[in-house]
């Protein structure tokens, strides 16, 4: 995608772009038939008013043919509600077909998101993002339903219509404007109807906005967890939700059209039957007569406005290049053509070997330089150093967040380049110093990294992350609704809940980002000791500023500025490295 620079340029919209909305439709060819199919009939329909017309005006109107001519109104009555009818059901259906393109359109926007690297979100403004799902696909769905489904009624030729029918006759201009109410009883009736499914529609998009936005400032928990299927799942289910909404609104509206268009012609017949009586009596002539039809149907019948659907037209080739933009933008990290599988027993071992690492969106400040650390299986590892030291980097590398300049990581003596990138991170769980809790229940919450909820595993996990105590007194317990980011826990109830969410996957390889830095005292103690029982059979890399979780370390390791200074244990780094003793009396603490 383009740099903030070049989206910040104006640029023109080019209505080429539009042909880009061929691919999406192509899939309803049998609804654009038929919608095709319907624009014949409604348009031949129309055009056989005029024929009906000139029929009645070459018979003649006089008193020995006012048999025939109750005929041919009657003929001009099934004519219009033709036209009626089949101007509507194609109202519908291609306006069926643009919600459906449109919500296929979020479906692949949404998933082409999920596959994108953490570079692509350092570079990318999640609001961006949400508006090319949202706002530029609505803008799309105009293009494809409203705009070339509606000929908006112009304004000026309605004004002009009604003005010249006042002129032809004042009388039956008048009897029109009695029977309006008439026709503002159903929009008054159905208007309701459609405000209400309309709200309900906007709500549903609403739902999988959030849930969008969520997902997004959640990605690296989704990632670190492999559940992009999921989120994508839910994000499908959220936005077929809307799109069902959507078409209830607009099978209303086609009620109404058919009501009101049903009305409308049913009045203008029966005001032209009397004007024609005018005309047998002698108080109005044919021409009139005609005169006044033509522009009675001119007012009744919409025509589209060029410059609005122009209009339309502009923004959504704009729109529509920013999400083909999106789509084309491939990720970062991918998996290889093939990847290798891991052994059936894994250990665990993980070796970052010769590592150089600078962020992409600061390409000239190093962050790791020639790193190289080999861990064991069930070792523990405790990461010392100052703030910028490279400790997370090096957890973002293990996860594949990243791939760094130079030199590999290795996991169970294999490459994770080699890996497929979801079985990497289903054998890793990560406790951060940010906890993410998302606006679903507890139960969700701790069990979120399982392909299926198990509610005794999860249970489980709770109590040793010492989370089931509160969950228990929560309203419903586990199925207690946690709201927007876990707003209804404190810090240390949030830290427990993810730290129970790393337990229940049973990971290969712990990784503790200052996992306990939210707990006071007394909780810290409990979710310690469940963290040493837990990481008694597994590799563990922890970053820490706890004195009793650095000593408990099989090794610490020192870094400084993206090296490694240093490597041994507390007491003999006290005495050997002058940066770790430093750190011991100003940051490391005796708490437990």
């Amino acid at each position: 995608m383009k740099s903030e620079q070049e989206e910040k340029q104006p640029k023109a919209a080019n209505v080429s772009q539009l042909k880009l909305i061929w691919p999406l439709v192509t899939p309803y060819k049998k609804h654009i038939a038929l919608a095709l199919l319907l624009l014949v009939l409604g348009a031949t329909a129309n055009l056989s008013l005029p024929v009906a017309f000139k029929q009645m005006i070459d018979l003649g109107f006089s008193s020995e043919h006012q048999d025939e001519l109750s005929k041919y109104f009657f003929i001009v009555f099934i004519v219009a509600s033709l036209m009626v009818l089949f101007t509507s059901l194609r109202y519908y259906w291609v306006s069926w077909v643009g919600q459906r393109v449109v919500t296929d359109l979020r479906k692949k926007v949404y998933t082409q998101v999920l596959k994108q690297s953490p570079e692509f979100f350092e570079r990318t403004k999640t609001g961006e993002i949400l508006s090319r799902i949202n706002t530029d696909t609505t803008l799309v769905e105009t293009v494809v339903g409203s705009t070339f489904s509606i000929a908006l009624r112009s304004t000026v030729t309605f004004i002009g219509a009604a003005i010249m029918m006042v002129i032809s006759s004042p009388k039956l201009a008048g009897m029109i404007a009695i029977m309006l109410p008439i026709i503002v009883i159903p929009i008054a009736v159905t208007g309701k109807k459609i405000q209400k499914l309309s709200k309900q529609e906007q709500d549903r998009i609403a739902d999988s906005s959030a849930l969008a936005t969520e997902t997004i400032n959640a990605m690296g928990v989704v990632q670190a967890y492999a559940q992009e299927p999921k989120e994508r799942n839910k994000f499908h289910d959220a936005i077929n939700k809307a799109f069902g909404a959507s078409v209830a609104s607009i099978r209303m509206m086609t009620i109404m059209s058919i009501l009101v268009g049903f009305i409308v012609f049913s009045s203008i017949v029966f005001v032209l039957w009397m004007g024609a009586k005018d005309v047998i009596t002698g108080t109005m002539t044919a021409g009139t007569l005609s005169q006044f039809i033509m522009y009675a149907i001119m007012a009744a019948t919409t025509t589209g406005a060029l410059s609005s659907v122009w209009g339309e037209l502009k923004k959504a080739s704009g729109a529509l290049e920013r999400i083909t933009e999106l789509l084309n933008t491939q990720p970062d990290i991918v998996n290889c053509a093939n990847p290798v599988a891991l052994p059936e027993n894994i250990k665990g071992t993980v070796a970052f070997k010769d590592i150089n690492f600078a962020y992409p969106s600061r390409p000239d400040l190093n962050v790791l330089e020639n790193v190289s650390i080999d861990i064991q299986a069930g070792e523990t590892i405790a990461l010392v150093g100052p703030s910028g030291a490279g400790k997370s980097t090096l957890f973002q590398l293990l996860m594949r967040f990243y791939e760094p300049q130079s030199g590999t990581v290795n996991f169970d003596g294999i490459d994770i380049k080699q890996l497929d990138i979801s079985a990497l991170r289903s054998q890793l769980s990560l406790v951060a110093q940010d906890v993410t809790i998302f606006s679903t229940t507890a139960a969700d919450n701790i069990a979120y990294g399982l392909e299926k909820y198990d509610e005794a595993t999860a249970k489980d996990a709770a109590e040793i992350a010492h989370a089931d105590e509160f969950i228990q007194q929560l309203e419903n317990q586990y199925q207690t609704y946690l709201g927007e980011r876990g707003v209804r826990l404190s810090g240390g109830q949030a830290q427990r809940l993810s730290i129970a969410r790393a337990i229940v996957t049973k990971p290969s390889v712990l990784l503790l980002d200052e996992a306990t830095s939210a707990l006071d005292a007394e909780n810290e103690r409990l979710v310690q000791d469940a963290l040493n029982e837990i990481m008694k059979d597994r590799t563990t890399l922890v970053i820490a500023h706890r004195l009793a979780t650095i000593r408990k370390a099989d090794r610490i390791i020192v870094m400084d500025k993206g090296q490694v200074v240093a490597q041994g244990k507390h007491d003999e780094l006290i005495e050997t490295n002058t940066l770790y003793a430093k750190l011991a009396k100003l940051q490391f603490t005796n708490q437990i």
